[in-house]
């Protein structure tokens, strides 16, 4: 029985059955490991990665999808948007191992998915999703360059990240009309210890306007908490390196209100 693919839940199948072999060889699952996929679909690379690992858990909030999904014994269905998912609880039912997070997320929303899985980290082995190739653009690129933003920031905090396989439209049904690839993410054994939502609101205020220089958008930011000293404001937002911006944060957080 076919699937209509629902252009609500930005449905794009993935069909190419060479792509399909190069993301298990990327991910390359082993038995046993505790692994959750977020919109298995048709289960394209849902049923090679099951027959690796014996049992997979998979997130489908397509109601019709979840209900064939179900007849494979070897899965744990979870029929739920992913942003409402608590990630933590799957930590608890894998005996507290670290799971492996998989997927061909929906490109309308991977970077509120991407947000909320980074208040899971501590729970995850590594990452690996199809995404559209320019927000993986934006994910791992460095200062100084047009792709670097809040994205970059926020994400290589915690993330080693390697953008590892192209993947064309016409891999997909419906072809997607913008070019995918696979990002491998691999959380950091040891980030520096930042406030997550005053790195989120001082980053956003950094680019709030990207052509302007730091002066006149952080600036004001940084002299409300008493840490504008030593900091070279004279640049733009995109030349700022990641370990910078953590620096400020934490400054931020320990300096008393300026008065």
């Amino acid at each position: 029985m076919s699937h209509i693919p629902r252009k609500r839940f930005g449905q794009h199948f993935l069909t190419d059955r060479s792509v399909i072999d190069a993301i298990v060889r990327v991910i390359a699952p082993q038995p046993g490991q505790p692994m959750v996929e977020i919109g298995p679909g048709l289960a394209a690379l849902t049923q090679p990665l099951v027959e690796r690992l014996g049992k997979l858990t998979v997130i489908e909030l397509d109601r019709d999808l979840a209900a064939r999904l179900r007849a494979h014994a070897s899965l744990s269905v979870i029929e739920s948007d992913v942003l409402k998912v608590d990630f933590a609880q799957f930590a608890q039912s894998f005996g507290g191992q670290k799971m492996r997070v998989v997927g061909n997320l929906p490109y309308n929303i991977s970077t509120p998915i991407l947000f909320h899985l980074l208040g899971f980290v501590d729970h995850i082995q590594d990452q690996h999703f199809m995404l559209q190739k320019e927000v993986i653009d934006r994910m791992v690129a460095r200062p100084a360059t047009s792709d670097y933003g809040r994205l970059s920031v926020m994400l290589q905090w915690r993330y080693e990240m390697e953008n590892v396989l192209f993947v064309p439209p016409e891999s997909f049904e419906p072809p997607p009309r913008v070019d995918s690839a696979v990002v491998r993410m691999v959380p950091r054994t040891a980030p520096v210890p930042v406030n997550e939502t005053l790195l989120s609101e001082l980053v956003q205020v950094a680019f709030s306007q990207r052509r302007k220089i730091l002066r006149h958008t952080l600036g004001k930011w940084l002299e409300q908490r008493g840490v504008a000293a030593g900091f070279d404001a004279q640049r733009r937002a995109e030349e700022v390196p990641v370990a910078e911006y953590l620096s400020l944060c934490l400054e931020a957080s320990n300096a008393p209100p300026a008065k």
